[in-house]
């Protein structure tokens, strides 16, 4: 009898199924829901997943052997608990935002089941950016000053965060204490910018969560993939497994719009060097507190100087690229590290990827819904990098999509890329960022 596997994934599962779903995030959780089962199904599992109905007709592309559906009217944590009761295994991918990872996963041990995603003690650090600041440096790891905002009559406190710029005598980045990837992170560079700003959005910030101030560090931005093991596991380095180092595509050096992440590549130039680097900043009991897999997002200087910015106690958007290019399957070492099994290994590049989301416009495509679907099949037949396909929601013109290539060098995943641009400009698509 093969062992049950429950892989949940919030966007695409369910979390927003009584509200839009941001076609953003859509985008990302999807493809990282079909890339986590295609690897565990390599494991045989028997996998079972949830998937929101309004992009059900997706399910074809999962290769996940029971998919149930979630409507606008349903309770998604009430066919969560269900499913997490039936399976032997679990692994989540959920925003750290407002503790949802933290909560979902916490059901899954109160079942006593087994979490094959980040634990518990993990997220708990993870998810607090100001928990996350104390954790680096209580470690003596290099990173942003960083310091909770105050809010005064129920705005934040616009005179801490003007004292704050100033003793910094930097840049500064303002964002969610426990936002996610790029969310809400604005970028100020003078006194003028941050009074303006605030006058004119004050209203936009959401008032129920805490916010952080940092000194921006110009640099490289950069990604870990790592997968926590225990100590005794992991003799041979004594620190959690790196599997890449991938450029991040950021982009918030903008006062007055939010930033945007748009993936990125992997493995980046230096990699070896800055895996050296990162290995002796990580070693065990820093990061003993981390099993499964989980993300480091980081700043490089030219010096190849390492600064530490967060932890992603989950699976990251750049699982979709990793996946492509290193000699394990990725879920094989993530199951063995949550089972104690882990054998040493040595993580080899066989291949390059680059992941990228693409905004994209179309004025008749969405308009005959048949035609629309076979036109997704034939795009991913024609083009496998499509790990999500383009997705439109609200019956609107603007679509979302995920691709992740799969070559021997950067120059060929760039012509593949280019390829794909003319395909899809010549389905009648318009692409809007960032290509």
């Amino acid at each position: 009898m093969k062992n049950k596997l429950f892989v949940f994934e919030f966007v695409s599962g369910g979390g927003f199924n009584q509200s839009d779903i941001p076609p953003s995030l859509l985008c990302e959780g999807f493809g990282m829901l079909k890339s986590i089962i295609t690897d565990f199904k390599r494991l045989d599992f028997e996998i079972s997943t949830i998937l929101d109905y309004r992009i059900f007709f997706l399910s074809k592309y999962l290769q996940a052997d029971i998919i149930k559906t979630i409507d606008s009217k349903e309770n998604f944590l009430r066919k969560y608990k269900t499913l997490v009761k039936n399976s032997k295994y679990v692994f989540i991918i959920a925003p750290e935002s407002s503790n949802i990872l933290y909560n979902l996963s916490k059901i899954v041990r109160n079942h006593k089941k087994i979490l094959l995603s980040t634990n518990l003690e993990g997220i708990k650090i993870g998810t607090s950016k100001i928990n996350t600041y104390s954790f680096f440096k209580v470690n003596n790891l290099i990173t942003p000053k960083t310091y909770l905002i105050p809010y005064k009559k129920n705005y934040l406190d616009i005179d801490f965060i003007i004292q704050k710029f100033y003793k910094l005598q930097t840049p500064i980045v303002i964002k969610p204490e426990d936002g996610v990837g790029a969310e809400s992170i604005y970028y100020f560079e003078t006194e003028n910018q941050i009074r303006a700003h605030f006058q004119q959005y004050k209203d936009a910030l959401d008032s129920t969560r805490k916010y952080i101030i940092q000194n921006y560090i110009k640099g490289f931005d950069l990604s870990a993939s790592l997968i926590g093991t225990h100590p005794l596991m992991n003799s041979s380095t004594d620190s959690p497994i790196i599997l890449s180092i991938n450029s991040q595509a950021v982009n918030i050096k903008n006062p007055n719009h939010e930033s945007e992440y748009f993936g990125g590549q992997t493995p980046v130039k230096d990699a070896k060097d800055i895996c050296i680097n990162l290995k002796n900043s990580i070693k065990f009991p820093k990061f003993s507190k981390f099993r499964g897999y989980f993300g480091i997002d980081l700043i490089k200087k030219e010096d190849l100087q390492l600064y530490f910015i967060e932890i992603n106690p989950r699976l990251t958007t750049s699982y979709i690229g990793l996946r492509n290019i290193i000699n394990q399957n990725p879920a094989n070492l993530i199951l063995n590290s949550k089972l104690n099994a882990i054998a040493p290994l040595k993580i080899k590049y066989k291949n390059f990827s680059i992941f990228s989301r693409i905004e994209l416009n179309s004025k008749d495509i969405i308009s005959n819904k048949s035609l629309y679907e076979a036109l997704i099949a034939n795009l991913i037949k024609e083009f496998p990098e499509f790990v999500t396909p383009p997705i439109s929601l609200n019956d609107s013109n603007h679509f979302s999509c995920f691709i992740a290539t799969k070559t021997r060098d950067l120059e060929s995943s760039m012509k593949r890329f280019k390829e794909i641009s003319l395909y899809l400009k010549k389905l009648g698509f318009k692409i809007l960022k960032p290509i």
